[in-house]
């Protein structure tokens, strides 16, 4: 696995929009404050051409023009980071545009994002051996005050934190809006991990971690970017740790998602599955809740099974070095990950 240098003191962030641009509010409002803020902490920012746009179904612009921006970046501008400026619906059709021979070729660089940028942040470990960050888009460096989940992933991407913990809460009902666009998160839950697999060996294992959002990551059996398989058999010896969270997915949805993946052979090698709370927590069918959908389907292979972490959409989320080697450690009530770069 390559692991890029960290950024910096005084280095260049770049930003890119693979998915959904700064358009809008109030994404524009955050942006420009999180780039005043990364300016005055005295780091460097170039923007990609389509980091302002909206001109694209689903992204900012239009799929060639979006992996042209990528590659741009990874291959020629000169920047040390890489950092998304949204998620969004259909960053998948950028994916033929990409140059992953080039992107595997050329010096690493950390790429940051979630959610849609699961298509990047997912194929850079998979098909290029480099690992990425499953973390906050760039919008959400403009929040006053910055959350302790924000920091830890620019701590991250500084290489000054590798060791990370859940936070004491979470958000079950966002506040910020257009009107009030750099309000932090509104923790208003407490956290309350469940451990449902294997309870004995969930309390420490070690392994090599690969993930995303589901809804995303459910697209790619079948096409050219699915190269879990031989992932899966190159890290065999670490053994392979899922973490899993989903957007849009009803509950029978999750269900047909980790069937298919399964069908597919994406979990040979499995030492576990950490799950994030996911988008329609409390969505059941006929009493049938998310927390059976992922235990019906996952139980069968007897490891730690982990849910309701701190990870995407239902902020805070803790950043997931996509590719990365590591050590999860759990009490009744926390859960801690710490990073090796192996």
């Amino acid at each position: 696995m390559r692991y890029p240098e960290f950024l910096k003191p005084g280095g260049t962030i770049g930003f890119v929009a693979p998915s959904f641009g700064c358009a809008t509010e109030p994404y524009m409002t955050c942006f420009n404050a999180g780039l005043k803020r990364l300016n005055e902490m005295g780091y460097e920012t170039v923007l990609g051409p389509n980091c302002r746009e909206s001109k694209g179904i689903g992204k900012s612009n239009t799929p060639e023009l979006c992996g042209a921006e990528v590659n741009e970046f990874f291959l020629n501008t000169d920047c040390d980071v890489i950092f998304s400026v949204g998620g969004g619906e259909t960053m998948c059709e950028d994916l033929p545009f990409f140059d992953l021979e080039g992107i595997k070729k050329a010096a690493p660089k950390w790429y940051m994002g979630y959610s849609d940028n699961t298509n990047l942040t997912f194929i850079l470990p998979t098909l290029c051996d480099t690992a990425a960050v499953y973390g906050p888009c760039a919008a959400e460096f403009g929040m006053e005050p910055l959350h302790p989940a924000v920091l830890d992933a620019f701590s991250l991407v500084e290489g000054k934190k590798l060791t990370f913990n859940n936070y004491d809460g979470w958000e079950s009902e966002q506040l910020k809006s257009e009107e009030q666009p750099l309000l932090p998160y509104n923790i208003n839950e407490p956290y309350a991990q469940i451990v449902a697999g294997n309870k004995e060996l969930a309390k420490e294992f070690s392994g090599r971690f690969i993930g995303g959002c589901l809804d995303i990551l459910v697209q790619f059996p079948g096409t050219p970017f699915d190269g879990v398989k031989a992932f899966n058999e190159r890290y065999k010896e670490d053994g392979i740790i899922w973490f899993i969270e989903s957007c849009d997915l009803n509950v029978m949805s999750v269900r047909r998602a980790l069937w298919q993946l399964d069908q597919a052979g994406w979990f040979e090698h499995v030492k576990g599955f950490l799950v994030g709370r996911p988008v329609n927590y409390a969505d059941e069918f006929l009493g049938y809740g998310m927390h059976d959908a992922v235990t019906d389907m996952l139980s069968k292979f007897n490891v730690p099974i982990i849910m309701d972490i701190d990870l995407g959409h239902m902020s805070p989320q803790m950043p997931f070095i996509s590719g990365g080697y590591g050590t999860v450690r759990t009490t009744e009530k926390t859960i801690a990950i710490e990073y090796e770069l192996r």
